[in-house]
């Protein structure tokens, strides 16, 4: 095991999730030897600026040779430690990579920023290349496009929630508004090539994280405008419909 570190950009080896992390990577490479490319951490841990708390969870990727082989993915505490494990074949990580959907802003992170804990043949660096291979290619059009499909499901989440809050339904009006604050920030997002290290980031970013019912209206009618100028309006007739 590495040093303990604690310098800017490094992983604290001390940190009980950098533990957890260690002792996972060892068990799934001794359990499943012939099957696992490479294992990765992502989100806080691989940018190594979190403050090793060690109260935040572990996002662990497991890349294996075909699609079905190593563990299970799974979501367990481990010693007090939260593991969301990713397991996943490399060919279909690599090919989502490769791929611009409407939740790009919100999984862009895990293809660029990842700290390898076994990656002999340096898959990890191919996965990064690729993804920043697929955005030098993509043309406006393609953001566009997942953009104002994001922006379709925050409109229908925002005015399911001032209907609820017209029902006084408070509780399920406050869960509906949080989804569209967060694909308002996605469309943001999608608009502006711009991606998050998670929803909580996404929103805070875009200045929506305690925006209320009126200002993530208002979003909304900007992001409508702009997708629009951008070559067609989000409202349109049947014909359009048939046409998409």
């Amino acid at each position: 095991m590495p040093a303990a570190g604690g310098g800017p950009g490094e992983p604290r080896w001390d940190d009980p999730r950098w533990l957890v992390a260690e002792r996972a990577t060892e068990a799934i490479r001794r359990r499943y030897p012939a099957e696992v490319l490479a294992v990765a951490v992502h989100g806080p841990l691989a940018h190594g600026d979190d403050d090793g708390g060690g109260d935040g969870e572990v996002g662990l990727l497991v890349a294996t040779y075909r699609p079905g082989g190593g563990p299970l993915p799974a979501t367990r505490r481990v010693d007090g430690v939260l593991v969301d494990l990713t397991v996943t074949g490399a060919d279909d990580y690599l090919r989502q990579a490769r791929t611009v959907t409407a939740l790009w802003p919100l999984t862009a992170d895990r293809y660029v920023t990842t700290r390898p804990l076994y990656d002999p043949s340096g898959w990890l660096p191919t996965l990064r290349d690729a993804h920043l291979a697929q955005l030098a290619r993509s043309r406006p059009a393609e953001f566009t496009t997942a953009a104002r499909q994001a922006w379709y499901r925050g409109c229908a989440a925002h005015a399911r929630a001032a209907r609820l809050a017209e029902w006084y339904e408070t509780d399920q009006a406050l869960l509906m508004l949080g989804e569209a604050r967060l694909v308002a920030a996605t469309v943001t997002g999608l608009l502006t090539r711009t991606y998050f290290r998670d929803p909580g980031d996404a929103v805070r970013r875009t200045g929506l994280a305690g925006a209320d019912m009126t200002e993530v209206g208002a979003v909304l009618a900007g992001q409508a405008e702009e997708l629009a100028a951008r070559g067609r309006p989000v409202d349109g007739t049947v014909e359009d419909l048939l046409d998409s």
